[in-house]
């Protein structure tokens, strides 16, 4: 393991998650992460936590639950870091720990290079105002239309709460990806109408070729075009999983588009939307899985006024 990856580990865990020394520090990893979290897990007993380090099968996908004990052993934690290769941020047992208190940090697909270059080298104060301003706009806003490519994908959010994903998760019950930069909210189940060109990369599919187009009526894709269309239902799977449950704005000026997804989300002036669960984060849907697809140069209106032209935040 390389020192340079636990002095980065150890600037992490004091500057984004406030860990202190006596707190309990638990890694959550799978066996493809399983280097990456012992860094962590390594910088945690460097900095005097009690830390743990838990190892569990790869899940199949994202938004699927861990197994019982380590979402028990999350939810008795002061300080949670998930490094696996499928997402936990959208599972009960990431919003049951930030309910009990923990500060906690989601790092799906995290790779050694995204560590040690790129998204987790922000400045994290820059990105979290700059989060906070959109994820405000988008609290006020009512509707969203979305144009690229000369597609066209519009919905409501009225009524629901933009969410900040700023990075910095140093109160009790705070939560979300590192590296981040991101304001997100879910839309009104069942309003979106349109069509959405996906050119940027798809999680669990990776960096796009060539994009994919979705056509959507009453918030399902009806339609997947494209080279990856069919893997991309595939994985959506039958039920609720083709539902619209998030539309995001990436803001994070030092994030790349690498093929994951944790960090194509984060790309200043990008947009994502995701298909499938959002009950963790204030929609109605719940349907083990949720899946990202992250669009590069959109240009998009809230309650036609323009907030991103061409990809240049406005």
């Amino acid at each position: 393991m390389s020192e340079r990856l636990v002095e980065i580990s150890k600037n992490v865990l004091v500057n984004c998650l406030g860990l202190r020394k006596g707190e309990s520090f638990l890694v959550v990893a799978d066996d493809v992460k399983k280097e990456l979290a012992e860094s962590l897990y390594e910088a945690g007993k460097l900095l005097g936590a009690e830390a743990m380090l838990v190892v569990m099968k790869e899940r199949d996908k994202s938004g699927q639950e861990p197994p019982a004990p380590i979402a028990l052993a999350m939810s008795r934690s002061d300080v949670v870091v998930c490094v696996t290769q499928h997402s936990l941020t959208h599972t009960q047992a990431r919003k049951n720990a930030a309910a009990a208190g923990a500060r906690l940090a989601t790092m799906p697909g995290i790779t050694e290079d995204m560590f040690l270059e790129g998204a987790i080298a922000a400045d994290y104060v820059k990105v979290k105002a700059l989060t906070e301003k959109y994820t405000d706009i988008l609290s006020k806003g009512n509707s969203i239309k979305i144009e690229k490519g000369g597609y066209v994908l519009s919905f409501s959010i009225n009524g629901r709460e933009g969410i900040p994903s700023t990075g910095m998760y140093v109160n009790s019950g705070e939560s979300g990806n590192l590296p981040s930069g991101e304001a997100y909210i879910a839309p009104i189940e069942g309003s979106a109408a349109g069509q959405i060109l996906i050119d940027g990369s798809i999680a669990g599919i990776g960096r796009l070729d060539s994009p994919v187009l979705l056509t959507i009526e009453n918030g399902r894709i009806i339609k997947a075009e494209g080279e990856q269309s069919e893997k991309l239902l595939a994985i959506l799977g039958e039920e609720d999983g083709k539902l619209l449950c998030e539309f995001g704005i990436g803001t994070n000026d030092k994030a790349r588009i690498t093929g994951v997804v944790l960090e194509d989300e984060k790309v200043y002036g990008t947009i994502h939307v995701a298909f499938g669960s959002n009950n963790t984060f204030g929609g109605t849907i719940a349907a083990g899985v949720h899946i990202d697809g992250v669009v590069t140069k959109p240009t998009v209106y809230i309650d036609d006024n323009g907030i991103i032209d061409n990809g240049e935040l406005n």
